[in-house]
């Protein structure tokens, strides 16, 4: 959940996200090495005296080569690696189906038996005390810790994406097409997000609430919830 002010991340809950803070400070340290030298090059021009001596030109032009080619190597290796592991999906443990409509989310377990269900905001006016305006929904996400969790995203009548950064998770719902990502979380905890694409009046007024709770919690909810 992000706080006030907060210029970083929201803390990762899912092993994606931690390889995406961490491939963030790599590209920002670098960035900050590529600042920091320009800066040093302009200093010393500036205060340097001009002189007229020429240094030879292959060699410059060797290093201005090289180097640049190899930043863009260093960035390069682990970026498509994060990329392969979130389009790898071997065996989820859970299919969950969100479907997004003007302005709100239909969810549906396609791995167990009548167990669909809408989400809606919660009005301010019923919203319970401590509870998150704006953030908080009538009926949550429910999916068990430690479980591969494939999500499969659509929409029903215009775009919208199904977002929760805490998680590592940002999926394009296209009508028509069906995408997919999946995340895993390994400890309990309500993670929040919101619609992610301009689609209409109440674009802000459709968020998403993901509750990872034990397995056994979660088939207990299961149960109760398909009978």
């Amino acid at each position: 959940m992000a706080n006030h002010s907060q210029f970083g991340f929201q803390d990762a809950s899912s092993p994606i996200m931690e390889e995406l803070m961490q491939f963030h400070d790599h590209a920002l340290m670098v960035a900050l090495a590529i600042c920091s030298l320009v800066l040093y090059l302009l200093a010393h021009m500036l205060s340097e005296k001009l002189s007229s001596s020429t240094v030879n030109a292959q060699e410059i032009e060797l290093v201005w080569t090289i180097l640049p080619a190899m930043v863009l190597v260093m960035l390069a290796l682990p970026s498509l690696r994060i990329l392969y592991m979130m389009d790898e999906i071997n065996e989820p443990d859970l299919t969950l189906k969100a479907i997004g409509h003007q302005w709100y989310w239909t969810y549906e377990y396609t791995d167990l038996k009548d167990l669909t269900f809408d989400s809606y905001m919660t009005p301010t006016a019923d919203l319970p005390l401590g509870h998150f305006r704006l953030l908080e929904v009538d009926h949550r996400v429910i999916v068990p810790t430690n479980s591969t969790v494939r999500v499969i995203v659509t929409a029903d009548d215009v775009l919208h994406s199904w977002a929760v950064p805490s998680l590592g998770v940002k999926t394009d719902a296209i009508p028509g097409r069906l995408n997919q990502t999946s995340f895993l979380t390994p400890r309990p905890g309500i993670y929040y997000g919101q619609c992610s694409e301009i689609c209409g009046a109440n674009h802000s007024f459709m968020p998403i609430v993901v509750e990872a709770v034990p397995l056994a919690n979660f088939e207990n909810w299961s149960s109760l919830s398909s009978s």
